[in-house]
């Protein structure tokens, strides 16, 4: 008589990832209305739970390191990003918006890579090898280095690594990857889990690189379990507008490597190419003019220094309540501006509706800002433009007061290169610079800079 096992079954959450025994409409861990699905579990052995006695155990002092090699890529942008060179046993997450050029980015690096003379393996679930010879003759790639494989079956992807001797393996994507233990279809939370912890594991234990391909959900997450973030070592995010050329990689995490690094492409007919001097291109040409509301900065990502324009438009309000719009910066800071400049300088901020932009679609945080941001609003406001060779960095108190910002020789020094003439800085930062090829004035409050630049 056959025996009718119950078949296993649980509930995870379609935000997080997050398991639970039974339904429940909201998630425990996350929070998340309405967000768990079923899915059938596969049954454990008791081999595959038995717990290992023989790891290792040292003490960190007596630990023995061995110089690892990583490869590069000979992309300066991406090898920038994943913080100089590829480790073997690293894994990277790459994920970005659908037609933004994941795929491209890949069989781009993949290209790279193989001309270092690495064998590299790209599994592709979404495009046939036809597709992909094509894509390839458009990128001028060659390929002889690379294996190409269609196929969405982890087991058939993990024997094919056990197999081969790869340095790089891509995954384009994670999400069309499924193993035979699921009932579920591929992309669920289940699946994805399920191959990318095995897919992740073979890395580590076989010592290739790997990127996992990753897509993203309508808010901009990556779909899928959000644990699936965590299990890898560096998260990359390929940004920008489809309908645009230029595209930003930004890490988002990076356990071998500043997260603070960005690199800047530009996609032609041809694929992307890497943009040596990101400054230009976020200028535009825009700083041989002079025009209101528009005032040009220093700000550093991560070690790279990028001049930027902040663009500000101030409007009698039409409505009893006065709009903020800022894009590229924080809104609570805008409006923190906002009071600072009424407060301590009397400007009619109440009754105006006030638009800022950071110009080349950059989102930026750090404190630098404040100034040129005020000063930008102020030259809006009272129709008086800026010197288009004047550099404005510094950070602004509650009080009015201009603090120091860090990294300013470097601020200072990518301006006096791109030709400026004149860098407003704070006074605290003005006895820690030597360049000599631009005229330097330290200010220490709002209104003397405004003095200095429209007054």
């Amino acid at each position: 008589m056959l025996s009718n096992k119950k078949i296993k079954t649980a509930y995870f959450c379609t935000q997080c990832g997050a398991e639970h025994p039974k339904w429940q409409g909201q998630c425990r861990e996350c929070g998340a209305w309405n967000s768990l699905a079923e899915e059938k579990v596969p049954v454990k052995t008791k081999a595959s739970v038995s717990l290992s006695v023989s790891a290792e155990k040292q003490k960190i002092s007596d630990i023995k390191t061995e110089s690892s090699f990583g490869y590069k890529s000979g992309l300066d942008e991406f090898d920038r990003v994943l913080g100089g060179q590829l480790l073997p046993g690293m894994t990277v997450l790459l994920s970005g918006d659908p037609g933004i050029g994941k795929s491209t980015l890949m069989l781009q690096a993949a290209e790279a890579y193989s001309e270092q003379n690495i064998p590299v393996l790209y599994v592709t679930g979404e495009e046939s090898l036809p597709q992909i010879k094509l894509r390839a003759g458009r990128l001028h790639v060659d390929g002889k280095n690379i294996t190409v494989v269609n196929t969405t079956g982890l087991e058939e992807i993990t024997a094919l690594i056990a197999d081969g001797n790869y340095g790089v393996v891509l995954i384009d994507s994670i999400q069309t990857v499924a193993s035979g233990l699921f009932d579920s279809p591929p992309g669920t939370v289940g699946q994805v889990r399920e191959a990318a912890n095995q897919l992740i594991m073979q890395a580590k234990s076989g010592g290739n690189a790997l990127f996992l391909v990753g897509h993203v959900t309508k808010d901009g997450l990556i779909a899928g379990p959000k644990v699936l973030e965590h299990m890898v070592d560096t998260v990359i995010y390929f940004e920008g507008d489809s309908a645009h050329l230029y595209r930003m990689l930004r890490a988002q995490k990076n356990r071998f490597g500043s997260i603070a690094e960005i690199g800047l492409f530009q996609m032609a007919s041809d694929g992307l190419t890497e943009v040596a001097n990101p400054s230009s291109y976020f200028l535009s040409g825009s700083s041989d003019t002079m025009r209101t509301g528009a005032v040009v900065t220093g700000v550093c990502e991560g070690n790279r220094p990028l001049l930027v324009e902040i663009q500000a438009l101030v409007s009698r309000t039409n409505y009893g309540y006065p709009q903020r719009v800022a894009g590229g910066i924080d809104n609570k800071k805008l409006s923190l501006l906002l009071a600072i400049l009424e407060k301590r300088g009397d400007y009619p901020m109440g009754t105006h509706d006030v638009f800022v932009s950071v110009a080349g679609g950059l989102k930026l945080t750090e404190p630098a800002l404040d100034l040129p941001v005020v000063v930008a609003i102020v030259s809006s406001l009272l129709n008086k433009p800026v010197d288009g060779k004047t550099l404005v960095v510094g950070e602004v108190g509650l009080s009015g007061e201009v603090r120091p910002v860090s990294l300013i020789d470097r601020r200072v020094a990518e301006a006096a290169k791109l030709g400026f003439k004149t860098v407003i800085i704070p006074e605290q930062n003005r006895e820690q610079l030597t360049e000599k090829r631009v005229k330097i004035i330290g200010v220490k409050d709002v209104q003397a800079a405004l003095d200095q630049l429209v007054g």
